[in-house]
C-alpha cells in the first residue's frame, strides 16, 4: 500500500543529505510511537518519510502549492515561510503521487503547527517530528518523555513550546494551533510543565 522503498529512493535524490537524515529519523520515531499507541506502523513510517518532502523547495513553488492545496491556507501561516512547506507537500503528494489518504495528506500538512482534532497517525507525525531522535534543543528529552506518557500530553508540551518559540521570534500564530492548544490545555487544566 505505501511503497517505502520507492519514496525512501525519491527523497534520497531530492533532499539534501542533512534532511534526509532527519526525514529517516523522523519515519523511525513515527513507527515507534505507532506500535506504542496502536496505529498502523508502515502507514506512520511513510507519513514521517514523507513530511518534509517539500521542504527544500523554491520559497515560490511552496507558496503556491501552499495556495492551489484547498487545505485551508491561512493569512497567518502565509506570512510564515517556515510553515509552507506542510501545505505544499500535502499538495504535492497528491498531485505528483496520487496519495488520496486523507489521513496521511492532513499529517503532513498540519505537521509544523498542528491544529485541534488531530487524528492519532497526525499526532505521531506531529511528535515524530519534534522529538526524532537527533534533536537536541532544550527540553526535548521532557518532550520524549511526555510523548511516552500520552500523545494528549505530548501535544500540549509540544504545542506550548512551539507557542512559545514563535512569541520570541514576534510570530504570528496561525487559529489552528491556537485551537489545538486551547483543546489540549482543556484536557490537562492543571498542568503546570513548561519547557
Amino acid at each position: 500500500m505505501y511503497d517505502a522503498d520507492k519514496m525512501q529512493a525519491f527523497l534520497r535524490g531530492r533532499l539534501s543529505r542533512e534532511r534526509y537524515a532527519h526525514t529517516m529519523n523522523v519515519a523511525k520515531e513515527c513507527r515507534r510511537l505507532a506500535k506504542l499507541y496502536g496505529e498502523n506502523q508502515e502507514k506512520a513510517y511513510f507519513a514521517g518519510m514523507v513530511h518534509d518532502i517539500c521542504k527544500e523547495d523554491p520559497k515560490k513553488q511552496q507558496y503556491e502549492w501552499a495556495v492551489l492545496s484547498g487545505m485551508g491556507f491561512c493569512e497567518e501561516e502565509a506570512a510564515s515561510w517556515k510553515v509552507w512547506h506542510g501545505v505544499a507537500g500535502a499538495y504535492f503528494l497528491k498531485e505528483s503521487f496520487g496519495i488520496n489518504d486523507k489521513d496521511i495528506l492532513n499529517a503532513v500538512r498540519f505537521h509544523t503547527i498542528g491544529r485541534s482534532g488531530m487524528s492519532l497517525l497526525e499526532k505521531i507525525v506531529y511528535l515524530g517530528d519534534m522529538t526524532s531522535e537527533e534533536r537536541d534543543y532544550s527540553g526535548v528529552d521532557i518532550m520524549r518523555k511526555a510523548c511516552g506518557q500520552s500523545l494528549e500530553k505530548g501535544m500540549l508540551y509540544a504545542l506550548r513550546y512551539s507557542m512559545r518559540k514563535q512569541i520570541k521570534r514576534c510570530a504570528l500564530i496561525p487559529h489552528f494551533t491556537l485551537e489545538a492548544y486551547n483543546e489540549y490545555t482543556r484536557m490537562f487544566p492543571d498542568d503546570t510543565f513548561h519547557i
